[in-house]
C-alpha cells in the first residue's frame, strides 16, 4: 500500500499540484500587499482620507461605548462590527487575482495554440475506395490496388 501512495504521489500531476499550490499561496499573499499597502491607500486619500482596513460600521457597542477610530479598537471593546474596509480590500484582491489567473491562462492557450498551428501538413491522405491512408503522390491504392484522383 506504501508503494501504491508513494507512486501516486510521485506523478507528475500530484507533484505539479502542489507546487501549484504553494505558487498560489505566495501569489495571493503578494496581491493582497499589493492591495492593502499600495492601491487603496490612493483610493482612499482621494475618497476623502479614507483607511479602508478601518472602514467599519458598529452593530453593538462593546463594554466602553463608541465611537471606535479603528476596528482593532471596537474589536478589543468587544463591539459588534460590519468590517466593510476589510471586505472592499477582499473584493479587490480577487479581482486583481482572477485577472491575473485569466491572463495566465491567456497566455498559456496562446502557446498551445502556436504549437497547434506548427504542426507540419499531413503526407498521407486515405484511399476514398478503402480508407487506407496512402502517400499524397500515390495515384493507385497499394491496399485495394484502386486508382485514386491526384490529390488536392
Amino acid at each position: 500500500m506504501f508503494k501504491e501512495f508513494r507512486e501516486f504521489a510521485m506523478r507528475g500531476n500530484v507533484i505539479d499540484l502542489a507546487v501549484g499550490v504553494v505558487i498560489g499561496a505566495a501569489f495571493g499573499s503578494i496581491v493582497k500587499s499589493l492591495v492593502d499597502d499600495i492601491i487603496m491607500p490612493p483610493i482612499g486619500l482621494l475618497i476623502g482620507k479614507v483607511n479602508f482596513a478601518d472602514l467599519f460600521i458598529t452593530l453593538k457597542a462593546g463594554a466602553t461605548p463608541g465611537p471606535y477610530a479603528t476596528v482593532a479598537a471596537a474589536k478589543a471593546a468587544g463591539a459588534v462590527t460590519m468590517n466593510v474596509g476589510q471586505f472592499i480590500n477582499s473584493v479587490v484582491s480577487f479581482v486583481l487575482i482572477a485577472f491575473s489567473v485569466f491572463l495566465l491562462v491567456k497566455v498559456v492557450n496562446r502557446l498551445y495554440q502556436k504549437k497547434d498551428a506548427a504542426a507540419p501538413a499531413p503526407a498521407t491522405r486515405d484511399c476514398p475506395f478503402c480508407a487506407t491512408a496512402i502517400p499524397l503522390a500515390a495515384t493507385r491504392c497499394p491496399h485495394c490496388t484502386s486508382q485514386v484522383p491526384p490529390a488536392d
